[in-house]
């Protein structure tokens, strides 16, 4: 439990984020004991089940739903439920071979899991994203030009220092807006485009320079819009081109060392310190922060995000 607290008082220290920690003998076990540190406060944000007496682990699995298993859905919540598997034990304690011929090899790893015998393998390195979405709700409507093809360039920057992150590029960029569908005393608009690039590049000038380009064939004036995002797709890794003969635009070496300074300075000094594209001191499209963690309440980049409690 000791280094449990030391982990959360140290995250805390440096990030200023609230969060959980949980300790299990399976992957599976593990994030349900980040579940338990997070919803009983008795608890205080750690749960390490390794340690925990039997009869309190017993009780807790007997309390748990079983819809709050990693990995159970909603629809294979109902399944189960209607099967007579409500809770975490009831799940734990029924056959694996019955889980698997009703729900298939995954719901029975999971009956391994929750037995303590570990099927799931961590991830010592996530695989690269096939797509990377970059989009956010406005503070505000928005119905300027220039205002949105502010938010869109400050998205592609995001999406872009993410695919070079992955060692990664793309071949394609979506760009996409709308209004808000809540408001029905306004008119409604929402529209996207396909914008695919003359190769293949991590650059975010060209994807920027893209993104602008399709994004002022779909804008239409007289609309209130809410939202606005890219899509970064036809992704693969930059090693299979690199040994170009045709010298593509944007995915030279003059191109990666260029990426990697800027890179490099929004690292040291804050994310968008450095940009492409101009954008204005006031960006009344940026989200609301009032309920932001101090850790990010000094970002200018709204596309900023940290999974937290």
């Amino acid at each position: 439990m000791g280094i449990g607290h030391k982990i959360r008082s140290r995250i805390r220290q440096w990030t200023s984020l609230p969060v959980c920690v949980g300790f299990g003998a399976t992957k599976t076990l593990a994030k349900l004991a980040n579940h338990i540190a997070k919803k009983q406060p008795a608890f205080n944000g750690v749960c390490d089940l390794l340690t925990m007496p039997y009869e309190q682990f017993e009780s807790l699995l007997s309390n748990i739903e079983v819809g709050e298993v990693w990995g159970v859905g909603r629809k294979l919540n109902q399944h189960l439920n209607e099967a007579g598997i409500k809770t975490v034990k009831a799940l734990r304690d029924t056959p694996t071979t019955w889980l698997r011929d009703k729900f298939g090899v995954v719901m029975e790893s999971l009956g391994y899991e929750l037995r303590g015998i570990s099927c799931l393998a961590l991830e010592e390195i996530s695989a690269p994203k096939k797509q990377i979405i970059s989009s956010r709700s406005f503070g505000q409507l928005i119905d300027s030009l220039p205002e949105i093809s502010e938010s869109v360039a400050s998205y592609t920057n995001s999406a872009a220092e993410k695919l070079r992150n992955q060692n990664s590029v793309c071949n394609a960029i979506q760009v996409f807006i709308q209004t808000n569908p809540f408001r029905k005393q306004d008119k409604q608009y929402s529209n996207c485009i396909t914008v695919p690039l003359p190769n293949a590049s991590s650059d975010t000038r060209l994807l920027v320079r893209a993104a602008l380009f399709g994004f002022k064939r779909i804008y239409r004036k007289g609309y209130s819009y809410k939202k606005a995002g890219v899509i970064l797709s036809g992704i693969d890794s930059e090693e299979i081109y690199q040994d170009s003969l045709f010298g593509p635009y944007g995915a030279d070496d003059r191109s990666t060392k260029l990426m990697s300074v800027l890179d490099q300075i929004n690292q040291r000094y804050g994310c968008n310190t450095l940009s492409v594209y101009s954008t204005s001191t006031k960006k009344l499209w940026t989200m609301r922060r009032e309920n932001m963690s101090p850790s990010l309440a000094g970002c200018s980049n709204c596309v900023c995000a940290l999974t937290r409690r």
